[in-house]
């Protein structure tokens, strides 16, 4: 693995090349994951929610990881999500991305029934004591419904192998203030998801990105993430405003379907949404298109 932290700069997300069977195609996953190398991101987040982990069964995640290690080789490390609804589910997981070659774990809090904080707690230690590898907790409220407080998130940093936290946009937009309170109980690395935020969270001081559009236009994300985290605001705003008309396709249809439209549109690989999702229709296609088009000769352009 590369010496970089995993929890550090841009972690970039791709989608799952997969048919509608959930069968993942290896080939083209890892044209996706060369193109991440190559332009330097400083981690790769695989099998995230854009990676349609949820969707796919054991035998299918497990093919996907042990095809991403091989294509990127050490060059760049690799976060894999080991979320699931059952703790020995996640342990299974957790042990199958650790033998296959991943550097780190992304690990959400999958429920149906309202979990507990400590119930939380304990989830969160059976996959600790299973493998050795560093743990970022996803905490990621819209999806599984379950929101960690920032006394199991004290809790958690205890636990030698749990290193990171994801965080979702703060509801107050008070980005400084939830920075400071979480560095003051933790010593946890603190990235933000929600791509629309990520430029006011890395200039208020925030560790990480982790990236939906990171994973498909890796060198404009990379621009931003180096800018913000240097203090170039300047910079960093002026990526973030491209970026804006992007960010209100991903709040109004889903990131998730926007960017498989967009990796079939490039040519990157032969993407199907999982069911029950389903495609853009045609206008709302058109309209992400017209959208993205200058960000993608930006993409272009940019040297890596």
């Amino acid at each position: 693995m590369s010496s970089a932290s995993p929890f550090h700069g841009l972690s970039a997300f791709p989608a799952t090349p997969a048919n509608i069977d959930g069968h993942v195609d290896t080939e083209a996953l890892g044209r996706l994951l060369e193109r991440l190398c190559e332009a330097g991101v400083a981690s790769i987040g695989l099998l995230g929610s854009t990676g349609i982990y949820a969707y796919l069964t054991r035998e299918e995640r497990l093919r996907a990881v042990k095809a991403a290690a091989e294509c990127v080789a050490g060059r760049i490390p690799l976060i894999v999500g080991a979320g699931a609804l059952r703790t020995d589910h996640a342990v299974g997981l957790a042990r199958d991305a650790e033998a296959a070659g991943a550097d780190a774990l992304l690990l959400a809090l999958v429920s149906y029934t309202p979990l507990t904080q400590e119930e939380a707690y304990e989830h969160f230690m059976a996959i600790a004591k299973a493998t050795k590898l560093p743990v970022c907790i996803y905490n990621n409220p819209g999806t599984t419904h379950f929101t960690f407080s920032r006394e199991l998130l004290q809790r958690l940093s205890d636990i030698e192998t749990i290193r990171a936290v994801k965080m979702p946009p703060p509801v107050d937009g008070d980005l400084p203030g939830e920075l400071a309170a979480l560095r003051e109980k933790t010593d946890l690395a603190i990235g933000y998801s929600g791509d629309w935020g990520a430029a006011d969270a890395l200039l208020s001081g925030a560790d990480a990105w982790y990236s939906v559009i990171g994973g498909l236009l890796p060198r404009t994300a990379l621009g931003l993430t180096k800018a913000a985290m240097a203090g170039d605001v300047d910079e960093a705003r002026r990526l973030d405003k491209l970026f804006e008309p992007l960010w209100q396709t991903f709040k109004a249809f889903g990131s998730i379907r926007v960017v498989y439209m967009l990796i079939e549109h490039l040519s990157l690989a032969r993407a199907e949404l999982p069911r029950p999702l389903l495609p853009l229709k045609s206008a709302d296609r058109q309209r992400v298109l017209e959208i993205v088009e200058p960000l993608i000769a930006l993409e272009g352009g940019r040297k890596t």
